[in-house]
């Protein structure tokens, strides 16, 4: 046996326990929803499944369906909460960074919502937003405000979930962001001071072009929490009121189990899918083509 094809042996044999997992629980679940999205079921009775071609989609995509309402929600949640928790969590990483007293009391203040199950952060935000006697209105009532209704007003209910979404996420982003920090070539930034550039030129021109793989991986995590909201929605809204903070992923979860439409959350399962691997194909392009600039 040559040793190129022993060498090819040996990658697939390392290869393999991966590629087995992969299989049985990424690729079959995918193809299983996929099928399953083309038969009509109900799980609230006995009768088999039936094959209903697009029906799902149809009924899905219909003009007087609530989904365009909660993708339009799910999409506008996104917009404020993957920016602002980027950016908070790279500003955050940047005080971090710094030597000053008192710095591992603030890190274990801005981490510790991360380790916070989301069920009691939910918990906890639904008091502090309490129209009587929660924290939120009280300091409104301080500074001369009315107090508002805020998880119960289709103005302000989808705002006050993904400030909550922001609150738990920016942490847990700030640690990637605090490590890339923390390995980056010191002879680099030295190399800088020496040559008289500034905290905003050292930032814009070697912080962020060394944190490029960094802030790529952030913002792919930060989308996909983005879309992983149940916990917290079932806790605060429920997806109310009249579905203005109503996200897709609780959308799938009432109607499989509440309205026991499995056809119809299968659909909307698809969709899901779809929408990350857009997303994961234009944050793969945009890196690619950044990279390229780069050289």
């Amino acid at each position: 046996m040559s040793s190129k094809l022993r060498a090819i042996l040996l990658g697939v044999a390392l290869l393999l326990p991966s590629l087995v997992f992969l299989v049985m629980f990424t690729a079959l679940p995918v193809a299983q929803t996929i099928i399953n999205s083309f038969y009509r079921r109900n799980l609230a009775t006995r009768n088999q499944p039936v094959w209903d071609g697009l029906g799902n989609y149809v009924r899905l995509f219909a003009a007087d369906s609530d989904f365009w309402q909660v993708l339009t929600n799910t999409l506008f949640a996104i917009a404020i909460v993957v920016p602002i928790s980027v950016i908070l969590a790279f500003l955050f990483a940047l005080l971090l960074n710094q030597r000053i007293r008192g710095i591992g009391w603030l890190r274990s203040s801005i981490f510790y919502p991360t380790i916070l199950p989301m069920v009691s952060a939910a918990s906890i935000w639904l008091l502090m937003f309490n129209v009587d006697f929660g924290l939120v209105n009280t300091f409104i009532k301080l500074v001369g405000g009315k107090a508002q209704n805020i998880l119960g007003t289709t103005d302000w209910a989808l705002w006050a979930v993904s400030f909550v979404i922001i609150w738990k996420l920016t942490g847990f982003l700030m640690v990637f962001y605090l490590a890339g920090l923390q390995g980056m070539p010191t002879d680099v930034m030295e190399a800088a001071r020496l040559d008289g550039a500034g905290a905003w030129h050292t930032m814009r021109y070697i912080t962020l072009p060394l944190l490029r793989g960094t802030t790529i991986f952030v913002i792919t995590v930060a989308v996909t929490n983005a879309f992983q909201t149940v916990d917290h929605l079932y806790v605060m809204t429920q997806g109310g009121p009249n579905n203005a903070s109503n996200l897709l992923l609780f959308n799938i979860y009432e109607t499989n189990f509440r309205f026991q439409d499995s056809g119809l959350a299968y659909a909307e399962t698809v969709v899901l899918l779809v929408l990350l691997i857009i997303f994961t194909i234009a944050n793969t392009v945009v890196a690619d083509q950044r990279s390229f600039d780069a050289q």
